[in-house]
């Protein structure tokens, strides 16, 4: 890959990134005059209010509660979060617990428990100002009493593993706890709640972003086990989550909240960053940069492999017929597509995506593609993506590498470190989904 390929694409990512900042997208959307304090459009007056507490979670949680922290000053009373490993930061009020992800753990459940232990000492006396952000299912571990953490974890692991989309995978999450689908606004009722949230899922669905804490849930018992079902992990799951789901799909456990529940009157959920703001911003700098730019969507879906083949025939397309964008052409997308285990590799969706396009685009020149997560993390790897041209897989082929073999056992971050194409940006603290770069540069 030539480098001026390589600094474009990261140019352009790290505009995207920048748009996405937590504390900034929280400052946008909070603000106080006097007395008032401002969400959005709604108003509260703060001497309504006996206390202020904060909780939240997810990667991008510790930002925006600073961001909290600098507009409330003295009149946040204190402050919980969880945090991914590595993503937290130093604040004045809020108590910071780092925990696993995207497998819970023990840390996660001990500091859920202290979230629900606060919220629950709330009275229609508090406001509760909530911040959550990507992350926040798995940073949020309160199994159900008839669900240990051990299998939690494990239907985690499998459906992360089957390729199941987020949705799916927090409906089912959902009805396994006691602090998701609406658990943590259920905790601090009948307090006054606000939560800023910064979106990780296509639609930026309240009830989806880190499984709905203080969302009503539109999921059921039925949708978790038809899921389930889907996959065919009916036979791998414990028989007391299956028992939990058959209960639930039964009618003898209650459901979730749902929308509607007077739970919710007055509570706010507010979107304060998105994917569409990081494309909007990434191709801002890709037109400065004189690329012809193009945003195809910030729902991308589907299996990364697939996806792949997708960006290799727009570039194609814009090759030999200036379609949809003339050349010099950066054509933009984000999303959160899939990928289904089938070997023992290391990697994760965006290098594979990346790995996958490699592959489709063998010996095309003027092609360049940049795949990453916005977190920082793709995957369990310390990559937050990775690069890809037409010239990718000669340059592997050199050292002995074969690609096809590195996708069919899901090992993209090993065929990408020896041809120094990953892309490394550490904890970024934000997650709005991965951002996809194709450029196709001039004949």
């Amino acid at each position: 890959m030539r480098d001026k390929q390589r600094r474009a694409l990261t140019e352009i990512h790290l505009a995207g990134l920048r748009a996405v900042e937590p504390e900034n997208a929280v400052k946008v959307h909070l603000r106080r005059s006097g007395n008032d304090l401002h969400v959005g459009e709604r108003s509260y007056a703060l001497d309504d209010f006996e206390r202020i507490i904060l909780v939240g979670a997810g990667k991008g949680a510790a930002p925006m509660a600073k961001a909290v922290e600098d507009v409330l000053g003295d009149r946040l009373a204190a402050g919980w979060i969880t945090v991914k490993y590595g993503h937290g930061l130093s604040l004045k009020k809020t108590h910071v617990m780092e925990a696993g992800h995207p497998i819970p753990d023990e840390a996660g459940l001990e500091a859920t428990r202290t979230l629900l232990a606060r919220l629950g000492e709330c009275s229609e006396h508090d406001l509760v100002v909530g911040v959550f952000s990507g992350g926040g299912s798995a940073l949020l571990p309160a199994p159900c009493p008839a669900v240990s953490l051990e299998e939690k974890k494990e239907i985690t692991r499998l459906l992360l593993e089957c390729g199941a989309s987020i949705d799916e995978i927090n409906a089912v999450r959902k009805h396994l706890s006691r602090s998701k689908g609406g658990g943590l606004a259920k905790a601090a009722h009948p307090a006054t709640v606000v939560s800023l949230l910064l979106s990780d899922v296509i639609g930026d669905r309240p009830d989806v972003i880190a499984s709905g804490p203080t969302a009503p849930d539109v999921s059921t018992f039925a949708d978790a086990l038809e899921i389930i079902e889907r996959y065919g992990l009916t036979g791998k799951i414990s028989t007391n989550v299956l028992g939990r789901l058959n209960d639930g799909a039964a009618g003898r456990l209650e459901e979730t909240p749902k929308p509607g529940d007077p739970l919710f009157a007055g509570l706010l959920n507010l979107v304060v960053g998105n994917n569409r703001a990081a494309l909007n911003a990434a191709a801002d700098r890709a037109r400065a940069l004189g690329f012809h730019t193009l945003v195809l969507s910030s729902g991308i879906r589907g299996e990364a492999r697939e996806v792949a083949k997708v960006f290799a025939a727009v570039g194609r397309e814009v090759i030999e017929a200036g379609h949809p964008v003339a050349a010099p052409a950066c054509i933009l997308s984000g999303g959160e597509p899939t990928v289904t285990v089938r070997g023992p590799g290391k990697g994760g969706r965006s290098q594979e995506l990346a790995l996958a396009f490699a592959i489709a685009v063998d010996g095309l020149d003027r092609l360049a593609l940049l795949a990453a997560g916005t977190d920082g993390t793709d995957g369990p790897t310390d990559a937050a993506g990775a690069f890809a041209d037409g010239h990718t897989c000669s340059r592997a082929l050199r050292l002995g590498l074969i690609p096809r073999e590195f996708l069919a056992r899901n090992d993209s971050y090993n065929f990408f470190a020896p041809i120094d194409q990953l892309f490394k940006t550490g904890p970024t603290r934000t997650n709005v989904m991965d951002l996809f770069c194709l450029i196709v540069d001039r004949e």
